[in-house]
């Protein structure tokens, strides 16, 4: 088995970033955290923000930039960053955010996490005229804590939807 390599995605990987998104957020979310998201809502997120259609169109979004860490031709995890999206009163599109992060079950504790955050911080750093922001839900203390590690402080708070569902989130920023 080789070393897992960190790469810019491509429009190929979109169906496996899909699938890989999709599950990431069951396996983290529902199954993991237990949030009791109603079927039909959870449904309709996964669909919208998971499609290979959505996953492709997110890919060539202007000023944005996508990561995977792969190993043996199999993505085990992906980072997404890009011009602000995050509803605080000193956040500018112009600034840049981190936003997703997903390590497969099956990868957690290989460090391609932080690899990922290092390439994506990296990113974002060169790619803003201001702090760099992180959403992050609230429950998610791990999460919280790495990047708390990164130099970032919570700023914020707002509710990001899951179909008519919305989870409690925190919003970050380092700068």
């Amino acid at each position: 088995m080789n070393e897992a390599v960190i790469r810019p995605a491509v429009d190929a990987d979109a169906p496996a970033l899909g699938e890989l998104g999709r599950q990431t957020f069951i396996d983290t979310f529902v199954a993991g955290f237990g949030i009791p998201y109603p079927a039909d809502d959870l449904t309709t997120f996964l669909d919208a923000s998971f499609s290979p259609e959505t996953i492709r169109t997110k890919l060539k979004e202007p000023g944005a930039a996508w990561w995977v860490a792969e190993q043996d031709g199999r993505l085990l995890a992906f980072a997404n960053a890009g011009p602000n999206t995050l509803p605080h009163p000193e956040a500018r599109a112009s600034h840049a955010e981190l936003r997703r992060l997903y390590v497969s079950k099956a990868a957690q504790g290989l460090g391609l996490g932080t690899r990922l955050l290092e390439t994506a911080l990296a990113w974002m750093e060169a790619h803003t005229d201001g702090p760099l922001w992180i959403g992050v839900w609230s429950g998610n203390l791990k999460a919280q804590k790495l990047y708390a590690a990164y130099g970032f402080e919570k700023a914020g708070e707002y509710q990001y939807p899951v179909g008519r569902w919305l989870d409690d989130e925190f919003i970050l920023r380092r700068g």
